[in-house]
């Protein structure tokens, strides 16, 4: 790789887009996704979720407090009609449907709509790589 392709690739921003999981980790703790978040709190990386993802990883048992503090370093993107029929449309290329696959496919949408470079943390590895280019990695939590 030239010096000017290093160059540019390292002035992409780093964006790590939290599935259910991943989100849940970082609300009870984890180290590994403490660093994360960390790097983004420290401006050297872009933390998003989806609304929906906030619903599915909310425990009862993790206080307001907890929450803030994790919210406070990531964006829950803005979701709407275009961004439904988007997933609708990567699901049906995928050949998936039903609400198992709704919300990876709504997160999905939003890992594409990121520029830089993407990694979405989740634990459905399987199905986020059937949705999302070979450009933005999926890793395991």
């Amino acid at each position: 790789m030239s010096k000017l392709n290093k160059a540019s690739k390292q002035q992409q921003p780093r964006v790590f887009v939290l599935d259910s999981e991943a989100l849940s980790l970082a609300v009870r703790g984890d180290r590994r996704m403490i660093a994360w978040l960390d790097l983004a709190a420290g401006g050297e990386a872009e933390v998003v979720t989806s609304p929906l993802t906030l619903v599915e990883a909310h425990d009862g048992r993790v206080t307001e407090q907890r929450w803030d503090w994790v919210l406070s370093r990531l964006t829950v993107a803005d979701v709407g009609k275009d961004e439904a029929r988007q997933a609708r449309r990567l699901l049906a290329d995928a050949k998936l449907h039903g609400h198992k696959y709704a919300i990876d496919a709504v997160l999905a949408v939003i890992a594409r709509q990121q520029k830089g470079q993407v990694t979405v943390f989740t634990s459905d590895t399987d199905d986020l790589e059937r949705l999302v280019p070979d450009t933005i990695v999926v890793k395991k939590v």
